[in-house]
Order: C-alpha cells, then sequence, then structure tokens
C-alpha cells in the first residue's frame, strides 16, 4: 500500500500525467526569451514500511529535519541521481570560449488553441513568473492588459535565485512571492523534473503549466505572449478580445523590429554583463547603444508622424503592440540594473535619451497594467543578490532615486 507524505500546511494534489504534449517538430528557436534558472516539487510516496520507519526518524527529530526527510523523497528519485547545478546555478553558467554570453533555445514550445491538443479553459492553466525577469514581465504584463486574471493562475517567485534556482515563498519567504498552490514545489526546477526527470536545459520562467495533463505548455516569453493575446478571447469581455498585440496589419513590421531589438537590446544588455573578455562586453555595449540610439530617432519619427490622438508615440504604428512590451520590460530596468550592474553606461535612459523616456514613463504613469506589474524592490533585489559572480556582496543598491520619474 502507499501512503502520501506531505509536510502540513501543504495542499494535497491530484496526481498528474507527465507526458509532453508536443513533439519535436514544435520546438522551434525563433526567439530565446526566458529568463535565468529553476525549481522543484513536494508530493512524496513511499512503501508502509518506509513510512514506519520515517515517523520513528521523525520522533527524534525536529520540524526542520523532518522537512529534509519527507519533502524530497518523490523528487530525489527524479533529480538527485545527477547533478543538476549547472542548470539551476547561475554562477556555474558558462561562457564561449571567446568570453560571450549566448542565451540557450527554451524547450517547451506548445501552444493552446481551440480544436488543437491544448483547448482554452478557464483555470486549467497557470502562469509562474518572476516579477524580477524580463521575460517573464512581457506575459504578466499581457495577462493584465488581457484580463485574463479569473482564466490563468498566477504564482510569484522570489527575487534571491541561489543555488537551486528560482525559489517559492515556502523557500524564501520575500514580500510579494508566492508558495506554489498547483505542484507545491520549492524551486521552479521542481516543476520541470517533474515534467521530465532527465530535463538539461535551464530551469527558467516563465512557465505555462497544464493542470490538467500536468505538463509544461511552454516556456518561451514571446510566444506565452501571443497565446495570452488570442487564444481566450472568446472567454472574456469583448473590449478585451479587442486588444490585439500582434495586429495582421502591422506584422510584417514588428517581426523586423524584433530581429535587431531583441539581440541587441533586449539580450545585448545581458550579453554585455555577462560577457567574460574585453572585446565581447565591447562588441556587446557597442551595439546596445547603438540601437538605442536607433530607437530614439524612431520615437522622434513616430511622435512627429504618428502619435495618437493623447499625444501617445509607440515603436510600431500608433497604438500599443507586442514590440513595446517587449521593449518596455527591459527599459524599465536599464536606469536601476543595467547601467551599472551590467556596465551598461555609455549613457541613462533618463538623461540620454529623451524620447524613450518619455514613451517609459507613459507607460507606466497611464498604464496600469504595466506600473502593477513592475515591482522595482524584485528587480533589484534580484540582480544585484542573485548575480554573485558579478557582486559578490550582494549589497542592493538604493538608488536611483527615483526608480522612475514622474511625467
Amino acid at each position: 500500500m502507499l501512503t502520501t507524505l506531505r509536510l502540513p500546511l501543504l495542499q494535497r494534489q491530484s496526481a498528474a500525467p507527465s507526458a509532453r504534449i508536443f513533439t519535436t517538430a514544435q520546438r522551434r528557436t525563433l526567439s530565446i526569451s526566458s529568463c535565468c534558472y529553476r525549481p522543484q516539487s513536494l508530493v512524496a510516496s513511499a512503501s508502509h514500511s518506509s513510512n514506519s520507519l520515517l515517523h520513528h526518524r521523525l520522533a527524534q527529530r525536529d520540524v526542520s529535519q523532518a522537512k529534509q526527510l519527507i519533502l524530497p523523497l518523490g523528487f530525489r528519485n527524479m533529480s538527485s541521481t545527477r547533478d543538476v547545478s549547472k542548470q539551476s546555478d547561475i554562477s556555474k553558467s558558462t561562457m564561449e570560449n571567446d568570453g560571450s554570453f549566448k542565451r540557450l533555445a527554451s524547450t517547451f514550445r506548445s501552444t493552446i488553441e481551440k480544436g488543437g491538443q491544448l483547448e482554452p479553459e478557464a483555470g486549467r492553466y497557470h502562469l509562474y513568473v518572476s516579477y524580477a525577469c524580463p521575460w517573464a514581465h512581457r506575459t504578466l504584463i499581457t495577462r493584465e492588459l488581457k484580463g485574463l486574471h479569473d482564466i490563468i493562475g498566477l504564482s510569484v517567485v522570489s527575487p534571491r535565485m541561489g543555488n537551486h534556482g528560482w525559489p517559492f515563498a515556502n523557500v524564501d519567504a520575500f514580500p510579494g512571492a508566492d508558495a506554489d498552490p498547483v505542484n507545491n514545489a520549492e524551486h521552479i526546477k521542481d516543476i520541470y523534473l517533474k515534467v521530465e526527470p532527465q530535463y538539461t536545459g535551464r530551469f527558467t520562467v516563465p512557465v505555462l503549466f497544464d493542470k490538467k495533463t500536468g505538463t509544461i505548455v511552454n516556456n518561451e516569453s514571446s510566444e506565452i505572449l501571443r497565446i495570452f493575446n488570442t487564444a481566450f478571447n472568446d472567454m472574456i469581455p469583448e473590449e478585451k478580445a479587442a486588444i490585439d498585440l500582434y495586429p495582421e496589419a502591422l506584422r510584417a513590421e514588428i517581426e523586423a523590429s524584433h530581429e535587431w531589438v531583441y539581440p541587441t537590446v533586449n539580450n545585448g544588455v545581458y550579453r554585455s554583463g555577462f560577457a567574460s573578455s574585453q572585446g565581447a562586453y565591447e562588441e556587446a555595449v557597442k551595439a546596445l547603444f547603438e540601437s538605442l540610439d536607433r530607437i530614439e530617432k524612431i520615437f522622434e519619427s513616430q511622435q512627429k508622424n504618428n502619435a495618437n490622438s493623447k499625444g501617445e508615440y509607440f515603436l510600431i504604428g500608433n497604438h500599443l503592440t507586442e514590440s513595446d512590451i517587449r521593449l518596455y520590460t527591459t527599459i524599465v530596468r536599464f536606469d536601476p540594473v543595467y547601467h551599472g550592474h551590467f556596465k551598461c553606461n555609455y549613457r541613462t535612459i533618463r538623461d540620454g535619451y529623451p524620447l524613450i523616456h518619455k514613451w517609459m514613463q507613459n507607460l507606466y504613469w497611464n498604464y496600469p497594467e504595466f506600473k502593477e506589474t513592475t515591482n522595482f524592490d524584485h528587480i533589484k533585489t534580484h540582480y544585484y543578490w542573485s548575480h554573485s559572480h558579478i557582486n559578490p556582496t550582494r549589497v542592493v543598491p538604493l538608488g536611483p532615486i527615483p526608480n522612475i520619474r514622474p511625467l
């Protein structure tokens, strides 16, 4: 007879199959946009005899020791036979031979659509994110813009990413972090290893999880953004369904902008900050500021020729698109983190790029979906605390003051 063991206060979860719902052909590598490394889950089964032995031991140990005995049982079977620290510990990441940073492609690339293998259903899917991660932030903003709060569940990890990757609140009770109500995981890596015990990729966020099948639907932020943009339109209010972040008429321009904004700006700040050679750093930081100069000129043209009735201007067209969301999550982190921590210090956004700055301010102050998902405590703590190979003291700076200037 199998006995299920759990820590007190952890909700019981029904067992779910771990079969993948996608084929190799679905693992496309168009854009590589998910954050860092992640966690593990907590349901453990043992035989009756093992259970008796555990109870005997627990009688002689305190609660902390009991946690160590009970929690990892199921997951030790999956992961303890091999070392996954290079997948979870950012300080153990390796660079290219020339000292440059190369982001790996996301692995889980299924979609949600009517008539597909994964149907849109309210309450079926759960989104795991970090407020700190710019890639996960994309999906948070889109979830808010489309009004998916009651349809897609949400759990936020702690920003302090340590040896085991992104932790949940039951491991690191950082303000604003959540426990995992779906898988009872301690770390994001637990979820990956529960779904695929031999998983070899990074334990990244965002993660879109299917509670019905117990699988990861997708961990590529750009694709989750588009899933949220259309998949649930029949289930949300008409005004929310009408919001189209990837309109047909602008798709060619949007895709063209992604071709250079992603490698030089979104990932460019990481290529600058994680470079381990002078040459790799200089190549990345020069490309970054060339692209920021280019964006400033685009905004100059947009402000003159394509502003909407409110005087707002956007990267593509005259209304908000996914291009603005993808750029915002990098720009809003630039002065608080990337300028200093990643040595992207030609100039700041607030003092060096007036039109980029005004565009960012407008999104933050006039669109609640942007402001309410931008958590500067999580952002600054994550980078300065988690990247101990860059900031060994883990001291988190107080500035800039303010984090974002008022309009």
